[in-house]
Formats: structure tokens, sequence, C-alpha cells
């Protein structure tokens, strides 16, 4: 059973603490992702020059890492930033866009995950499932597979390389190799907004920047995800409008939304 008080505990810490969360990430997301920290309360920043993420990465409450729009540079930024943060024992969140799509993305995940050991692992079923398996071909970043079909994959996953790993789909799921929980809310509307995926793992940055518990904070950032989504896309008429409700409701969300509208 999910604590919803617990999930209201971290939002407020969240708002509290304002934790700077470090994103690494792809030039598509970069504005959905910051301010949907904004929203919850937490403080962003993009910075990817390799020239500076060491010192970043020495001030930040946890570090996300999103290959979406992979560059040589930017990998290597990546890896340096990654071993500061694994160094300093601060949550790592990894976000594998596109594995198995072209060999580049899947030796760079590799590389990632074995040299800077994520904390939190999230993807769509397809992803999740070429991370594990690499004759698995995806398409593109889109999933072609359902989150149900990748839960033994994403067991898998998180035994051999000790993170909790999230599958985002219809139902979320989330384990660390042992445990299992799903978030049901959410709207396949959010599905036609790009970059809604690549948010829901920098809104884990946040949550793993106030929770000493990965799992508990993987829960908690994504059912705070599909309330959001799930409440944004009930009043809204399209795509377009679901991306600004969709902060809207972030920036509203407390421990009242989430009794009321949360679905064990």
């Amino acid at each position: 059973m999910i604590d919803i008080s617990a999930i209201g505990r971290d939002l407020r810490l969240i708002k509290e603490r304002s934790p700077l969360v470090h994103n690494i990430t792809n030039f598509v997301v970069m504005n959905n992702t910051a301010n949907a920290l904004l929203a919850i309360g937490a403080s962003p920043v993009m910075a990817h020059a390799i020239e500076e993420v060491e010192q970043m990465a020495g001030i930040a409450s946890s570090l996300v890492l999103n290959i979406g729009t992979l560059e040589p540079r930017w990998v290597d930024a990546m890896m340096l930033a990654g071993k500061i943060a694994l160094k300093r024992n601060i949550p790592i969140v990894f976000d594998p866009v596109g594995v198995g799509a072209t060999s580049y993305r899947s030796e760079v995940c590799k590389q990632i995950i074995s040299e800077c050991k994520p904390s939190i692992i999230r993807g769509n079923a397809s992803e999740i499932i070429a991370l594990c398996n690499e004759n698995v071909k995806t398409k593109g970043v889109d999933s072609t597979e359902s989150s149900d079909s990748a839960l033994s994959w994403a067991m898998q996953l998180a035994r051999e390389v000790n993170a909790v790993v999230v599958i985002s789909g219809q139902t979320d799921y989330i384990t660390d190799g042992e445990l299992v929980e799903m978030i049901y809310n959410g709207s396949t509307m959010m599905e036609k907004v790009t970059g809604m995926g690549c948010t829901a793992t920098a809104v884990l940055g946040a949550f793993a920047a106030v929770n000493p518990s990965m799992f508990d904070a993987a829960i908690h950032g994504m059912a705070v995800m599909g309330i959001a989504g799930e409440i944004a896309a009930a009043r809204s008429k399209g795509n377009g409008s679901l991306q600004v409700n969709f902060l809207d409701e972030l920036y509203a969300m407390d421990e009242e939304v989430l009794c009321r509208t949360f679905r064990q």
C-alpha cells in the first residue's frame, strides 16, 4: 500500500528545500523539464559544458542524465558529472532515451550504468528491455512494448545493477528487483506531448534529492506525474493545452489533491 501522506511530505520537503537538480539532458526537453521542476518547487540547472559540470555536480542535490540528443562531448560531461555525484553519494537518475535504436546509444548506456552506477533508471518498456537484451531493437524513442511485458526484465536489471528501475507506460512499474509497486494514474494524452517521459525522469531527481529511499522516491515522483497528467488531460482540448495545464497541476499539487485523485 502506497502511503499518500509520505508523498505529501516529500512534496513539502521539495518546496522547503528547493533542491538543486543538475540536469545534463537533451535540447528537445530542457524547457519542459526545467519548468516542471520549478512547478514542484525544485531548483533546476541545465549545465552540460564539460568545463563546469564537475563544479556543478559538486553543489547539486541530485544529478539527472538523459541521452536524448547524444554527442561525444556531452557523453564526456555526463561521465565526469556522474563520477563526481557518485563520489559525493548524491542520487543519479538515468534516462536511456532510445537505447537499442543504435549501437552508439547502447554503448553509452552501458558505460554510464557501469561507471556512474545510477540510483534510478527510468525508461519506457522497450528501452528497459533493450538495456537487458542487446538483440532487441527499439523504434527510436517510442515504445513498441507494453509496460507489463517489461516487468521481469526490469526486475532483472534492478538486481544486476543495484538500482531502482521505473517503467513508464499505461501503468507505471517501479521495482528494486524484489519489490514492485504500480502507479495507475495518468492519461494516454500524455504520450502526445514530447518529453513527458524525460520530465518524469527530472521529477524523480527532485524526489530522490529529499528522500533517502530511492524506491520510495521513485514511487512518489511517478505518482505525482501521473496524477498531474490525469487531471490536466481531463481539462485539456489537446496536447497543446495539456502542456500548460500539466505544469499548473504540478504547481497546485498537495496532499488534498493526492488523496482525492490517487488510485490504488
